[in-house]
């Protein structure tokens, strides 16, 4: 789906620039506006819009006109509304709901005065308030408009030249450019929530954590039994870094539930378990030459070579700091995490998704080694400089730790290394282990730490040995890593008769959960298949464009007008969807066969493919006079019935499959090519 919607995306605009450059100015106008630049993402569209420029679809001085128009328009906007309406208007909604913003951007504007007109336009989450507050602030017209330009022309090419630029490098990429597109989006995609999150978590759990550590020092205070006085112990508000041990103390509980919830997933085979498979053979579809440099290359700075590296370094420092009690943690840390996690994979022997790629222990893959040390190394690390520290600095510190462990867990899933659940359970192990050697620390009288060389000496070690372990192993890691997909094969006849169980009944999708019965097999050419059926009323739908996804928005679409949504079974798109008409019914509907394909060859003196598919039904209903929505039909057995009636003439066979339920009887139709599959 993602691979046909960039394609009808890029071949729209290739017909209809003005759109696109009409899109520029808005969004770059957008950006600048109150509350709707916060949540418009418009720098990021106008990025990937850029990056058209270098295939000639789109033309870069428009471009760069629109965008600095778009931009100076925006803030002049904003300008105008707080220099009409003064400071009343911070006082209406949708305003009033974010005073967080608006006092970060009052701050600012105090702190910069008209300078921070300019430096507002490339600072994030006070952009879209510093020019309301300038007219807020009655700064004057003329002063506004020379620094608003002057930063329109300076924001807009920053912005879109270097877009340019890597839509250039792209272009040299040919075939690998657009796997390698989808998994940067996805890391930026998957970044910025969990960026989100976590400040989301913070903003609403800090204060509940206050309130319940109020109230569990209470309650401690009120008790006399050991646990009561560790308690108070630990809670004590004078207590030095009482703060840290409290986000410590959380770290420790949510970590060690998310552990043991994976682990249940895990040893229970809930559907955690499934969503693994959905996610690896997504992640496999969109692998490239390019993407597997990279993860390669990430994945071995997390090798035990580089975590041994870094380990023996940095205590070599503590050393020669004489920091004895710090070095006997950092030891602790390390070795009791990797002892832990060897034995846990052990004691659960799961098979990793990719076979061979390591031995012994390590050939178990729950849970993730990588993830689990690595958190444990540089999470530890960023502990011991970031305490030392003031909180402004802290920040990147954390988030630079952070970066660098998300990466290399990422890694693991990229290259197939591992299933989701192990990478999860990795990080939440490795985190809880982190916040209990945290919370033991801070309790106890330990060595003033100098941070700055402490973190050169980590980053130092990190650069060196990882850029000594990439150079040596790099090449041997890329065949290592390489995209291994063996697909078994039976015979013709043992499918036909027996082994069409070994195929699933039911369609997986991406979070795990089961869907519709996968109530049709076809071994053969999906054209032939194509070309059979449409003599049977049966033809491909409209493909996803722009024009395509605006029919959902009328009330008035022909079934056969919309588009098929895509449905994931595994991690895998269909590799082919057909509709037919259905006017029995009142409202409107259709009929949707989908195929994917299957980890399954079929041998009769030549490999014949083989495909699942599900076979529904789908009525069209208009909540709303100018929006039409689908409705899946529960019934799976007379679109089935129809299917099997349009192959006749077909070799069919109809197979029990002993699943019944209110509105499937069990049946999967099998069938195939008259010729060449006997």
């Amino acid at each position: 789906m993602v691979m046909s919607l960039l394609s009808a995306a890029t071949a729209f605009i290739a017909s209809h620039p003005h759109f696109a450059y009409a899109a520029v100015f808005l969004l770059a106008l957008s950006e600048s506006l109150p509350i709707i630049g916060v949540v418009v993402p418009g720098t990021a569209v106008i990025l990937a819009l850029s990056a058209l420029v270098p295939s000639g679809i789109l033309i870069l001085w428009p471009l760069l006109i629109a965008a600095t128009l778009g931009a100076i328009a925006g803030d002049g906007f904003a300008f105008w509304l707080g220099h009409r309406y003064h400071g009343h208007i911070l006082s209406l909604w949708p305003l009033n709901r974010r005073p967080d913003l608006i006092e970060r951007s009052e701050a600012f504007f105090a702190r910069h005065g008209d300078k921070s007109v300019f430096l507002a336009r490339f600072t994030p989450g006070v952009r879209a308030f510093i020019p309301l507050l300038a007219g807020v602030l009655r700064m004057p017209v003329g002063r506004f408009y020379a620094v608003n330009i002057a930063s329109a022309l300076a924001w807009a090419p920053s912005h879109i030249l270097p877009a340019v630029l890597v839509g250039a490098a792209f272009g040299v990429l040919g075939a690998a450019a657009k796997p390698l597109a989808i998994l940067l989006v996805a890391l930026v995609v998957i970044g910025w929530l969990v960026l989100h999150l976590v400040r989301w978590t913070l903003r609403r759990g800090i204060p509940l954590l206050i309130v319940g550590v109020e109230r569990l020092r209470t309650w401690a205070a009120a008790r006399d039994t050991w646990i009561s006085r560790g308690l108070s112990s630990l809670l004590d508000p004078s207590q030095h870094e009482a703060r840290a041990l409290a986000l410590l103390t959380v770290l420790l509980i949510g970590a060690a539930w998310l552990f043991f919830g994976v682990l249940e997933d895990v040893v229970s085979g809930d559907p955690l378990v499934l969503t693994d498979s959905a996610i690896y053979h997504a992640l496999q579809e969109v692998r490239s030459a390019p993407g597997d440099a990279i993860m390669i290359a990430i994945t071995e700075l997390g090798d035990t070579i580089v975590v041994v590296a870094v380990t023996t370094i940095v205590f070599l420092w503590f050393v020669w700091k004489r920091a004895w009690r710090t070095a006997g943690y950092w030891l602790v840390a390390l070795a009791g995490a990797s002892a832990l996690n060897t034995a846990i994979k052990v004691a659960l022997h799961r098979a990793r998704p990719g076979e061979g790629l390591y031995s012994g222990s390590s050939a178990f893959s729950f849970p993730s080694g990588h993830s689990t040390m690595n958190m444990v190394l540089y999470g530890f690390l960023a502990f011991l400089v970031a305490r030392e520290l003031r909180p402004a600095l802290r920040v990147p510190i954390v988030l630079g730790a952070a970066t660098l462990v998300f990466l290399i867990a990422f890694s693991r899933l990229y290259l197939g290394a591992h299933w989701l659940s192990d990478v999860l359970g990795g990080l939440a192990f490795g985190s809880a282990w982190l916040a209990l050697l945290g919370l033991s620390y801070l309790r106890r009288q330990t060595e003033r730490i100098e941070p700055g060389g402490l973190l050169a000496a980590g980053c130092a070690a990190l650069v060196l040995a990882g850029g000594a372990h990439i150079h040596r192993s790099h090449a041997m890691d890329v065949q290592r890593y390489a995209v291994q997909s063996p697909t078994p094969s039976i015979s013709v006849a043992e499918w036909w008769a027996s082994d069409w169980q070994q195929l699933p009944s039911q369609r997986i999708d991406l979070t795990g959960e089961t869907q519709e019965p996968l109530t049709f097999q076809w071994a053969g050419n999906l054209q032939t298949l194509q070309d059979v059926l449409s003599g049977k009323g049966w033809h491909t739908s409209a493909s996803w464009s722009a024009l395509t996804t605006l029919t959902w928005l009328t009330g008035s679409a022909s079934p056969t007008d919309l588009p098929v949504v895509p449905a994931l079974a595994s991690g895998r798109l269909p590799s082919l969807s057909l509709i037919r008409a259905n006017g029995d019914g009142a409202p409107a509907g259709r009929l949707v066969l989908r195929l994917w394909a299957v980890d399954l060859e079929l041998t009769n003196g030549q490999t014949v493919p083989l495909w699942i598919g599900s076979v529904v039904e789908e009525r069209l209903y208009h909540p709303i006079a100018l929006v039409t929505l689908v409705s899946t039909q529960p019934d799976a057995n007379a679109p089935r019935k129809v299917l099997a009636g349009s192959l006749i003439g077909e070799d069919l066979a109809s197979r029990a499959s002993g699943i019944v339920s209110a509105d499937w009887d069990g049946n999967i139709l099998l069938a195939r090519e008259a010729q060449g599959t006997q």
